[in-house]
């Protein structure tokens, strides 16, 4: 599985940005998908991760309210719509292809998409 995400760019404090994350192949429909996030000078951190169906999905607190994922398996799509964002919202963020819930633990995905730059100024 080929993952690639895109969508990102630069915000202004309360503002919205919707991410997508496209796959090739035909088994999309059947992994967990997540996205994660890193800023600069600070670890990969869980951002929400979203089962095969679509039923359960799992936020970090820190986006809970704000955040929703969503997936497209007709298209082989993911998304993250990001509203209310705050400038502690910066970062690279990648989306990932895994196949263990609830898909918090970055060592349980196994496909990687390069990242996508979000800057939220305040």
């Amino acid at each position: 599985v080929q993952l690639q995400a895109f969508g990102g760019g630069l915000v202004q404090a309360g503002g919205s940005l919707r991410l997508s994350c496209t796959a090739s192949g035909r088994t999309f429909s059947r992994y967990v998908m997540g996205w994660f996030r890193r800023a600069p000078g600070k670890e990969r951190e869980f951002v929400t991760s979203i089962n095969w169906s679509g039923g359960s999905r799992y936020y970090a607190e820190s986006v809970k309210g704000r955040f929703t994922i969503s997936r497209d398996n007709a298209k082989n799509t993911m998304y993250l719509q990001m509203d209310s964002l705050k400038p502690e919202d910066t970062a690279v963020y990648y989306c990932a292809a895994g196949s263990t819930e609830p898909g918090r633990d970055p060592d349980s995905y196994h496909y990687w998409g390069w990242g996508t730059q979000v800057t939220v100024s305040s």
